[in-house]
């Protein structure tokens, strides 16, 4: 399985203002925007952590699922949440020769934590042998910052400071995430059930 995002956020959705704000930097001088690259790199730094965490994505944006084979051959859970719309589904032969896939057979299965792929005939396509399946969709809260859960963007702050004041740090361990945050996000944290088919 492969998931890659197809398109990234721009620079102009991200809160650099709020985030100065929330760190009480020094405001009304001329080099207000001097550090503004670096808050940019820790706010992108910490929404990643917090989408890897929860497994929602904050900004909407295109990504591409491909699979080599379907975990169930009637529905699956698409490794991202929410989704809003599956735009394309296509199938490559082992001659890397891709076919798109009729709109008509498959369906958005809606879920704010686990939406998913549903065959519409009672199964997906079939994956060609050694071939693969890719997914596109588009997944998100919205365009905009405050499109995202109040608890979600509090905690992308609050992370985001954790880094900026340990930014010196060597002896952090991997995968640091302070107390607050990880208690913000603890209700947008995937539900594993199973090995990831849909019921």
């Amino acid at each position: 399985m492969m998931l890659v995002e197809e398109t990234s956020v721009p620079t102009e959705a991200l809160p650099v203002q709020e985030f100065r704000d929330h760190l009480r930097l020094g405001s009304g001088f001329s080099d207000d925007t001097l550090q503004d690259s670096v808050l940019e790199s820790y706010l992108r730094a910490a929404i990643s952590a917090v989408e890897a965490r929860t497994g929602k994505v904050m900004f909407q944006q295109t990504f591409g699922w491909k699979v080599y084979g379907w975990r169930d051959s009637a529905a699956n859970t698409l490794p991202v949440a929410p989704v809003s719309e599956v735009l394309e589904v296509t199938l490559e032969d082992a001659q890397e020769t891709v076919v798109s896939v009729a709109s008509s057979a498959y369906r958005l299965i809606s879920d704010a934590h686990a939406p998913g792929l549903r065959g519409v005939s009672g199964a997906l396509p079939r994956i060609p042998n050694d071939g693969s399946a890719t997914v596109r969709f588009v997944a998100g809260y919205g365009t905009e910052w405050s499109h995202s859960p109040a608890d979600m963007r509090q905690a992308v702050l609050l992370l985001a400071a954790h880094y900026y004041e340990f930014r010196h740090e060597t002896n952090l361990s991997e995968g640091c995430m302070p107390f607050g945050v990880v208690s913000l996000l603890e209700r947008y944290r995937p539900l594993r059930l199973g090995a990831g088919a849909m019921s």
